[in-house]
């Protein structure tokens, strides 16, 4: 291994002027190859300047139209789409809350419009791409599962994508709600499963492992059915769901004898 050397060094004798002399072949060869490789480098910058320079432009104009895409067309369609949908959220909760016997005419304004205003299909078809769209997938799903139009329901929230706390199971969970009406109770269960994994809390979770349980007794799935009440139980003892677990438990295990 080479050793440092202080400058003005001077050979103590001949051995030790050889190895000097190496040191200063070996030190001239490096710089020598940097030296070269620093003149091929300038050369190909050179020759390939001006592509350079053009991807450089390309790849700035992809920038700068990215940014003013979103600043000049986006953002102002988000909340156009955003004041657009507010009528028809209003809707949507009226119906929610409101009297049943006007209940599906009211979804029908919330999905359709009303008073000058889009409704929650006329949002998903003219602010496609936008925040306020996808939600209006959401809305148009559950008011659509409300009014009983089933394979309606799953195929708007399906279409909604989210990842919120509370949000994205609910819509998992109103598509096995839509798919437990059509009778399809194996694509129900599933749903349920999804909605439960989605986002653990203490509402979503309980609420959809307990139907994923109950699903799972009507298919004599018992043992699925007893790992999902079992967990209700230890996991969400203080949950509303957990003071119909042992009604739904005692059925479960009655599938094994």
């Amino acid at each position: 291994m080479a050793t440092y050397k202080k400058r003005g060094y001077k050979p103590k004798n001949k051995a030790e002027e050889v190895e000097h002399i190496e040191d200063n072949s070996t030190t001239a060869e490096v710089f020598n190859t940097l030296d070269e490789g620093a003149s091929r480098t300038e050369e190909w910058v050179a020759a390939n300047q001006k592509y350079i320079l053009g991807a450089v432009g390309v790849i700035a104009l992809v920038i700068l139209g990215y940014l003013g895409f979103q600043k000049f067309i986006q953002e102002p369609k988000e909340q156009e789409a955003a004041n657009e949908m507010f009528k028809a959220q209003q809707y949507f909760d009226l119906a929610v809350n409101g009297n049943s016997n006007t209940r599906d005419s009211i979804y029908g304004l919330a999905l359709n419009g009303g008073e000058g205003k889009y409704g929650f299909l006329e949002i998903i078809e003219n602010y496609g791409g936008t925040k306020a769209a996808n939600l209006a997938n959401y809305y148009a799903g559950f008011s659509y599962l409300n009014t009983n139009k089933y394979q309606e329901a799953i195929n708007y929230l399906d279409e909604f994508k989210s990842d919120d706390e509370m949000l994205g199971p609910l819509a998992l969970g109103g598509i096995g709600d839509a798919f437990s009406e059509l009778d399809q109770t194996g694509e129900a269960l599933g749903y349920y499963e999804k909605a439960a994994q989605a986002k653990v809390n203490n509402f979503t979770t309980p609420k959809f492992l307990l139907k994923a349980a109950i699903t799972a007794i009507s298919l004599d799935k018992g043992d699925i059915a007893i790992q999902y009440l079992e967990r209700i139980k230890n996991e969400f003892p203080k949950s509303v769901e957990a003071n119909q677990v042992d009604v739904h438990l005692g059925k479960a295990q009655a599938l094994k004898k």
